[in-house]
């Protein structure tokens, strides 16, 4: 759909939201798309990274157009509001935590509500130096409706996370970088290279590797040492039997750059 456009190159798959003049507002219909390419990007063997970014440099995406849904329709009943969320705006959420490749939100303007959110449940973050961020749902009487209340805290800290929730208040590019919510800010004029340098630089390593490294990364988080371990002993094995991992060996021993086939 013209909405939100799919590429892949070099290794890198790009979703990008292309409404500029909404500031990358998303509707429902978007949602369902953008589940069905994050599904896409899990299955396809020659994407091995993800990017997620906006088109234009305003917006990176302003959440919900309520234009274009019935969320401001006094009549809905609080089941009605419920589903709107589980079953529509959640599904990117759920669909992001079923992938185990890299996803990486470039962030080229304003993130505000439900697309702060939406870069919040992506593994990295890169941030353009004139972006903005703000979970600013207080601001309309509402509570973070897209896992805000979830990843927040979970990247910056749950004193720094309800700082943010509780004002609404907007932060810039440099205080983003110094409290850990993004890992790199990049000048507008080197954003969009800076961006494909990160996404190339992971997808250059061994695919299988990369997503066992992901997967233990969160499972390790969610569990006991002892679990961890053990979990983490199973992926080593696995990884140590791929073709890659050979070739990697192969390339660092006869000094050549390796070629990897994600087998």
């Amino acid at each position: 759909m013209d909405e939100l456009n799919w590429s892949v190159e070099d290794g890198v798959g790009t979703i990008t939201l292309n409404r500029p003049e909404q500031r990358n507002a998303f509707t429902f219909p978007m949602i369902r798309e953008w589940e069905r390419l994050l599904l896409e990007a899990r299955r396809d063997g020659d994407v091995r990274v993800v990017v997620l970014t906006g088109a234009g440099d305003r917006a990176f995406c302003s959440g919900i157009d309520l234009g274009s849904i019935s969320n401001a329709n006094p009549d809905l009943t609080p089941l009605e509001r419920k589903l709107q969320l589980h079953d529509e705006v959640h599904r990117v959420a759920l669909a992001m935590s079923d992938l185990d490749k890299p996803v990486i939100a470039a962030i080229n303007g304003v993130a505000v509500g439900a697309g702060l959110d939406m870069a919040l449940m992506c593994d990295l973050r890169i941030m353009s130096a004139q972006a903005r961020l703000s979970e600013g749902y207080v601001r309309v009487g509402l509570t973070p409706g897209d896992g805000g209340a979830y990843y927040l805290p979970r990247i910056v800290g749950t004193s720094k996370a309800l700082e943010l929730l509780l004002t609404g208040e907007f932060i810039d590019a440099s205080e983003a970088l110094r409290i850990g919510l993004v890992n790199r800010i990049a000048a507008p004029i080197d954003f969009r290279a800076e961006t494909a340098r990160l996404a190339k630089s992971i997808a250059q390593h061994p695919p299988v590797t990369v997503r066992m490294i992901k997967r233990a990364t969160y499972q390790s988080s969610e569990t006991d040492l002892r679990t961890a371990l053990d979990l983490i002993s199973s992926h080593f094995a696995v990884v140590a039997a791929t073709q890659d991992s050979a070739e990697a060996l192969a390339a660092m021993t006869e000094k050549r750059a390796p070629h990897y086939t994600g087998r």
